[in-house]
């Protein structure tokens, strides 16, 4: 596994960069030239820390509960959804003196390594594994699907079972605890065949409302189970949205109740959205909550992630703009009015990127691993092994633009489709990675057949090449129509790879436009969701690329030398945890 820079590997990158700037100033204004098969990671999968686990309280159950054996576990899990990188442990690190210690349970329905869909999938593995840092006993709970591979199901540890009432008849349904440890952080899965049997965490709603209703439940009986009564219950989107209402409704006379909740939207869009006598009957919540100033939406809807936000302590988004753009009928998907309500308990905090998984300097995936001192020349190495690789023309002196995405109509790829033939001439090449909406994966292997060796489709998602298209292209393109926080372009950054983002959310937060006058900035932006002006972005970093090669240069070290670690956004966390408690 990678390991995070060094105050020394920091000092020497700031002095680099120093010196890089000075010899520019001493020198004339002509601009400079600056012009293995992939790895295969073989990480040894995290270990099962027992004498952790013994350490922590026994578990007993707050009132009579009927014993069962876990269910079965699958072998033919292990083929789906596995990882392309699994880290491995590490020692818990040293725990920072003269911090007040806060207990933090995170609630979520996907984890990376077990289980990633997105970039819920990196916050819930990563944003806990930086609060143990900051002296905080964490613990996540996460459904077991069928897809976890069998490398780390049969390494958790059984806990215990009981049964649990749930729809609005009192129907009773099965929940297994499964243990698993790992960097410090206590991972609970819940067990039940009949929820979480299906290969992937998300199916339909039709199935979906159902299988979540009875996590949010289970993850709160889980917690009164074990006796683990924390400080924080941290909700993240719809999914464990019901958690802060069931809280003050069904669980209001158990020990949770001294817990606050924090319900951390990561996008807006997805909201749980089903008829209400539906959501009544598989919550079993009583019907006072199916109001408008709760569950209740349009006529007959009842809307989960609305309730949750209503009975949260606090409301969190992935970035300070989102949180305001959300406010707005623009970007507030129909929930704007009810959020300007809560707005009192409502901020974003941008999210970072791990360093032990996103680090070019030991990132096995690559080609070739590089560091500050030596990117320009590395990159280089990169970007024609990726053309080699993708069956691009070999050419170091091309502009390379890579897209790493889903394909959906949230990420501005009708924008994409719109200039791409003005983009893609003699002197550029075009690299996408991603799956989704049939129409952008139809187009992009058109222009893939109308543009050979300028234009490379890979429709799918591969864990391995997004790193070697992030060391080896020279820009990245993220055009969302709206963006919560985005890790993409702060990968890309950290790799050398200069971002164009279109202004909006956490791009807007983290990517600063480049300032000819000024020599700043780390990025090239547009504001207004338009083809024109996305095709002006593109152009202006081309031209910067080939007539400022100097300058360009000095912005990939600015990029590399800037923190975007998880320890500022933790630090952020730990201090709302600490308000709240």
């Amino acid at each position: 596994m990678a390991k995070r820079k060094s105050a020394k590997t920091d000092k020497r990158s700031k002095a680099l960069l120093e010196s890089t700037a000075a010899e520019r100033k001493s020198q004339d204004t002509e601009a400079g030239s600056a012009s293995q098969t992939p790895a295969e990671i073989k990480a040894d999968p995290p270990r099962v820390v027992k004498d952790r686990i013994e350490e922590r309280p026994q578990i007993g159950p707050a009132k009579p509960v009927l014993e069962e054996q876990p269910e079965a576990a699958r072998a033919e899990a292990a083929e789906e959804n596995t990882p392309a990188s699994e880290p491995v442990e590490a020692p818990v690190p040293e725990q920072p003196c003269g911090s007040p210690r806060r207990s933090v349970v995170f609630i979520g329905s996907e984890c990376y390594p077990f289980v990633k869909t997105g970039g819920l999938g990196d916050v819930m593995y990563a944003l806990p594994k930086a609060l143990v840092k900051q002296n905080c006993d964490v613990k996540v709970i996460l459904p077991r699907y069928k897809c976890i591979p069998w490398e780390y199901q049969q390494k958790m540890i059984y806990r215990g079972s009981f049964q649990m009432d749930l729809c609005a008849d009192g129907r009773s349904y099965y929940v297994g605890i499964m243990e698993y440890v790992w960097d410090g952080v206590v991972y609970d899965f819940i067990d039940n065949e009949e929820f979480f049997s299906w290969g992937n965490p998300y199916t339909n709603l039709i199935d979906d409302i159902p299988k979540y209703c009875y996590f949010a439940k289970a993850a709160l009986a889980a917690l009164n189970y074990m006796d683990w009564i924390p400080d924080i219950i941290h909700c993240h989107d719809w999914q464990a949205a019901l958690i802060p209402v069931y809280l003050r409704t069904l669980f209001a006379e158990t020990k949770l109740t001294t817990a606050k909740t924090i319900l951390t939207i990561h996008n807006l869009r997805f909201q749980g959205i089903y008829n209400i006598p539906t959501i009544r009957y598989w919550s079993g919540l009583p019907d006072y909550v199916f109001n408008k100033d709760a569950l209740k939406t349009g006529y007959n809807d009842a809307n989960m992630l609305k309730g949750g936000l209503a009975y949260a302590n606090v409301i969190t988004t992935v970035s300070q703009t989102y949180a305001g753009e959300i406010q707005s009928a623009y970007y507030g998907e129909t929930l704007d009015a009810h959020l300007r309500y809560h707005s009192g308990k409502l901020r974003g905090i941008v999210n970072g990127i791990d360093y032990d998984i996103w680090n070019p300097e030991t990132d096995s995936c690559l080609h070739a691993g590089y560091n500050i001192s030596n990117v320009l020349e590395k990159k280089k190495e990169n970007k024609q092994k990726l053309q080699e690789e993708l069956g691009l023309v070999q050419d170091s002196g091309k502009f390379v633009i890579g897209l790493i995405s889903r394909l959906t109509n949230q990420k501005g790829l009708d924008l994409v489709n719109a200039v791409l033939p003005q983009v893609v001439d003699k002197y550029t090449q075009v690299v996408v990675l991603g799956s989704g909406d049939r129409v952008y994966e139809d187009s992009f292997r058109y222009y893939e057949n109308a543009y050979k060796g300028r234009v490379c489709a890979n429709i799918m998602y591969d864990e391995a090449r997004s790193h070697r298209i992030y060391a080896g292209a020279d820009a990245l393109l993220v055009p969302s129509q709206f963006e919560p926080c985005g890790l993409t372009q702060l990968i890309a950054m950290h790799y050398g790879t200069i971002p164009i983002v279109r202004e909006t959310g956490g791009l807007k937060d983290t990517v600063e436009p480049y300032n000819m006058g000024l020599n700043s900035g780390n990025g090239f932006t547009f504001d207004r969701y338009d083809a024109g002006l996305l095709l002006d972005a593109i152009n202006r970093a081309k031209a910067f690329y080939f007539d400022q090669r100097k300058y360009w240069d000095e912005m990939i070290l600015r990029d590399m030398v800037k923190d975007l670690s998880w320890e500022n956004s933790a630090k952020q966390y730990k201090d709302l945890y600490l308000s709240l408690t």
